[in-house]
Formats: C-alpha cells, structure tokens, sequence
C-alpha cells in the first residue's frame, strides 16, 4: 500500500529503501542464504520477538495503528511548527490541513508496515493511554555503517516541560537492549543533520 505523507517524510529523512545493502548484524544463516539468492535481508530476523508493550515511569510504548488515530492526531496537530522545525523539517506532515481520512490512512500504513516487520512507529501514551506524548520510530538504513535509524518526537508542551531529552534517554538504552542492532543512528541527535545529511548524500552517489 502507499505511505502516508508522515512515512514519506520519515523515508525522506532516513532514506528507507529495501535493498540487500543493510549494514550487517549479526548475521543469522537465513541472512546468509538470502543474500546468496540475491534477496533483502529482512531487516530484523524471523525470531527476533518484536516489542508490542513497553511499560516506564511516566509512560508506556505501543505500537501505533487506527485504535489510536484520535489521540495520535491531537498530539501532532496540537505541535505542527514545533514538529516541521524540529522533526521533519519540512512543511509536508504535519500541517494544517491534515484530515480525518489522512490521519486513518496513516495510521493503517504505520501497522502494515509493522505487521511486514518492515518498520516499527509506536506511539509514546501516558500510562492510563488517554494522552500521547509524542511517537518513536524504528527504521532500516541505508546509509552504510548503520544497522537502523531511530527518530522520534514529542509535543510541543511535552518539550517544554523537559519530555524529549527524557525519551531520548529512554530510547537510546531501550534499543541497545531490547533489539538487535550493532549501530544504530540518531539523526538530530547522536547525529546532526548536516552530518546525517551529508551521510544519505554519498551513499546515494551524491545524487
């Protein structure tokens, strides 16, 4: 199915694409033989047991899909310019005229691609579930020397009351721990985005 406008401006900052060109983990012997028949290694293996509930002081992380469409849409379009300047610095999501029918759409994508295990967008709740926080987004790379891309966000008043470099600390020791990855990067944050930029750049060819 198509991306939404939010994965296309996720792709567009973290350059997905699903070619056998990920850098690797450690490599299973299904990875082996996929890539001697000349097929994308997935980009987590067929064991790994992808997180679907992960519970912390102050808040828990759930796998974003249409059950979540209504609070998932209050947050994001509670902190459009905060989101544009600071997530994906672009005017294409979020933005004023986002409808119901685009937030679904976005919604369905995000679990799709989850179901596929071709990448993981969760939705940051606080602990009752009424309220999201912000979104956390586990994506393959294509830049060499990274395994995968993590990005995230909050709202704007989440931002201001300290929430971000809490997540991003959370986040950081959470993927270290729970997933399989060697080297994980961090645009915008481990990473700046010139850097990060300049990274996608050459390992497109400079295209």
């Amino acid at each position: 199915m198509g991306w939404s406008k939010r994965s296309a401006a996720i792709a567009a900052m973290v350059m997905v694409t699903m070619v056998p060109a990920y850098p690797a983990l450690a490599e299973t012997a299904s990875q082996d033989a996929a890539a001697q028949a000349g097929s994308p290694a997935p980009f987590v293996a067929a064991d790994f047991q992808v997180p679907t509930l992960v519970e912390a002081p102050g808040f828990k992380v759930v796998p974003l899909g249409p059950e979540l469409v209504d609070i998932d849409f209050a947050a994001y379009m509670s902190s459009i310019e905060h989101l544009q300047t600071t997530f994906t610095r672009s005017t294409s999501w979020p933005h004023a005229n986002v409808s119901a029918a685009d937030a679904m759409k976005d919604m369905q994508t995000e679990q799709a691609r989850f179901a596929k295990r071709e990448s993981f967008a969760y939705a940051v709740l606080t602990p009752d579930g009424k309220r999201e926080r912000g979104c956390v987004y586990v994506y393959p790379s294509d830049v060499p020397g990274y395994d995968a891309v993590v990005t995230m966000w909050v709202t704007k008043a989440e931002f201001d009351a300290g929430f971000d470099a809490e997540l991003y600390a959370w986040a950081t020791e959470w993927v270290a721990k729970e997933w399989p990855f060697a080297k994980v990067a961090y645009p915008g944050r481990a990473i700046d985005w010139a850097t990060w930029d300049a990274k996608v750049a050459a390992s497109k060819g400079g295209q």
